[in-house]
């Protein structure tokens, strides 16, 4: 699991209030500055770079949007974290209705490249190693239910608590850590380990 980052910087508060003011240019100061952690968050949920990318464009013009809003009761990325998650999902459900529409049937093919040939020594097979356990580890996070992984993204990738996760997820907290107990069981099971 990747480590959890440090929290999100605040914006400086007269910068935040020239960018819902409408100032572009302060706005895009606060987009930089938030920009890769939203980016890591979403990609954690739809696990595909390409849509993540676009997810990130929906989630900054609904903050540009949003922004005269946010009052300040909450730290910005608290605030922030909602509309990121909302979006990831939402573009999982648009995406899983497009499948069933035009691909009703699970084709089966499922691709796996070969690994190249590693080198005789032992730093060779261990690097080889760590690199089969974080596609395995990849692969499992990817297979999870969108639930589940938005959950899981926002504890691990994230480091939010419980309570935090249920504002973002507009869910109970006690389903907040069903979802999350759910989820590192369904890992351990796909990674062959004991929940």
């Amino acid at each position: 699991m990747p480590n959890t980052l440090p929290p999100h910087p605040e914006p400086d508060p007269d910068l935040l209030r020239r960018a819902q003011g409408g100032d572009e240019a302060a706005f895009g100061v606060i987009m930089r500055s938030h920009y890769e952690r939203t980016f890591r968050l979403v990609y954690a949920i739809v696990r595909h770079e390409a849509d993540a990318r676009d997810v990130c464009q929906e989630v900054w013009l609904t903050v540009w949007r949003k922004l005269p809003k946010f009052r300040g009761d909450a730290r910005f990325a608290t605030w922030l974290h909602p509309i990121a998650t909302r979006r990831s999902l939402d573009h999982l459900r648009k995406r899983r209705r497009w499948f069933d529409r035009f691909l009703p049937f699970d084709t089966g093919n499922a691709t796996v490249e070969s690994a190249p040939e590693p080198a005789t020594t032992e730093d060779a097979g261990q690097q080889a190693e760590g690199t089969e356990r974080r596609a395995a580890l990849q692969a499992a996070i990817a297979a999870l239910p969108p639930k589940l992984r938005a959950v899981l993204a926002l504890r691990e990738v994230e480091g939010l608590s419980y309570e935090e996760i249920a504002q973002a997820t507009a869910i109970p907290t006690g389903t907040v850590m069903s979802r999350l107990y759910h989820a590192r069981r369904l890992l351990a099971q796909k990674l062959g380990a004991k929940p």
